[in-house]
């Protein structure tokens, strides 16, 4: 998706003793880019500086995993208080979201083997992977989270991404994501992906490649729409994606980092209005991209498009059901069949939004 990130870089930090150093050495100028968006700000790229992760040798360095192959469910759910509070004053929710999507998106259900297949196993935190171009920009989302998993180092990279994107979704006011724990991640920046998995924002036939996208990773037509609907989060910047307009009356006063271009009014809430505003088309101050017209536009895709902007409760039901499948894509567990930091299964709809009063859309 585009360019979500709606905070600065933050000052370089160290890692733990069994880490490597963790810097942002400097600024590497990314090329133009007009490519990958998944569905949104979220797998849309940017073309942001992107900090070098250095080791004692000059040259890329890694991030290793921590000694135990599964996180602790305490330390999760410790950390998942963290991210909470990290939100309340960064406003980071939509970059939080594009890197829990990107470490997943990699999947490709045609490869059994574990790592090679892709998927959520933390391989995002590598600067090869990284500096594929619908990775720009997310270094900051690392960035944002790197102290919290130097304060729990019993946490996997590849769970504090995606404990990290679906907290994001509930606090602005989303469903309960059905999560389950306990991934295991890779060891070294040789187990990444190769370059070009993730989605591209506007390909000369969208629906098609969506589909080429996502089936590979073994989602249908109804998962695609859903998961377009946090499209409803974020803005996206021309001057790193290539898309959108430099800021709008929605944008131009943040929070964080003012500008760029939103899907949506209320860009740091998440409902249908995505859906809704996509269909009407009558504000020019809100984006929409090619991959999000042809949602109304497939006959397949439309019929869920259309539920969506009716039906909130049902946009909701499906998506929480969309993006935990995302999120266990490709994983290998430890224990295999994972563990849950709640109790028991999520009830009802989540108490009502209120802290999107920042978004008026007054000039």
């Amino acid at each position: 998706m585009a360019s979500l990130s709606a905070t600065r870089l933050l000052p370089s930090v160290t890692t733990s003793a069994s880490a490597t150093r963790f810097s942002y050495r400097s600024a590497l100028s990314l090329s133009s880019l007009r490519s990958s968006l998944l569905l949104s700000r979220l797998f849309l790229p940017q073309k942001s500086a992107l900090g070098r992760f250095s080791s004692r040798r000059i040259g890329y360095s890694t991030v290793p995993s921590p000694k135990c192959s599964a996180s602790d469910p305490d330390q999760l759910k410790s950390a998942r208080e963290d991210i909470k509070e990290l939100l309340k004053t960064k406003y980071c929710h939509p970059i939080l979201v594009r890197l829990g999507w990107h470490d997943a998106g990699t999947y490709n259900k045609n490869i059994e083997e574990w790592p090679q297949r892709g998927g959520a196993n933390g391989s995002l935190r590598f600067e090869v992977e990284l500096k594929h171009g619908a990775n720009a920009g997310l270094v900051n989302a690392l960035k944002l989270l790197q102290p919290i998993k130097e304060k729990y180092s019993n946490v996997t990279y590849a769970d504090l991404f995606q404990l990290a994107s679906a907290t994001a979704i509930e606090e602005t006011g989303g469903p309960k994501i059905p999560m389950k724990y306990g991934r295991v991640d890779v060891s070294g920046p040789e187990q990444c992906p190769e370059e070009g998995r993730l989605p591209d924002a506007g390909p000369p036939s969208p629906a098609a490649h969506l589909r080429d996208v996502f089936y590979r990773m073994g989602l249908n037509d109804k998962e695609i729409v859903a998961l377009s609907g946090a499209h409803t989060l974020g803005r996206s910047r021309p001057d790193r994606s290539g898309w959108g307009k430099p800021e709008t009356k929605y944008t131009k006063d943040g929070p964080g980092a003012p500008g760029g271009q939103s899907w949506t009014v209320q860009w740091l809430k998440f409902d249908n209005s995505y859906f809704k505003d996509i269909k009407e088309r009558r504000d020019e101050d809100l984006l929409v991209l090619p991959t999000d017209a042809v949602l109304f536009e497939d006959p397949s895709f439309k019929v869920y498009a259309e539920k969506y902007a009716e039906d909130q409760d049902a946009f909701f039901k499906d998506y929480a059901e969309a993006h935990a499948k995302l999120s266990n894509l490709g994983a290998k567990f430890d224990p295999p069949e994972g563990f849950s930091l709640d109790d028991s299964p999520p009830k009802g709809q989540p108490e009502k939004f209120v802290a999107a009063k920042y978004s008026t859309g007054r000039d």
